[in-house]
């Protein structure tokens, strides 16, 4: 995650747990759910507004599972 270990995430938790206090911590970690659900809503619709995404996106996954069939049997 971003090259973050346990230590600094716990380092980091602390320092915002100081500078926020234990009452707002949650308060911000709705929001920051809340915004990062909605982002991921508006990019999903704006996917199913443009006609051929989905189907381009289909054939993406058809062509790179093909590709991988090609180096398998590559190395036989």
């Amino acid at each position: 995650m971003f090259g973050l270990g346990t230590s600094e995430l716990i380092v980091i938790l602390g320092i915002a747990f100081l500078v926020f206090g234990g009452k707002k911590l949650p308060e911000i970690g709705a929001g920051l759910g809340k915004g990062i659900s909605s982002f991921k809503r508006g990019l999903k619709e704006a996917e199913e507004s443009v006609p051929g995404v989905k189907e381009v996106t289909a054939l993406k996954e058809e062509v790179d599972k093909v590709k991988d069939m090609g180096n398998v049997l590559k190395k036989a």
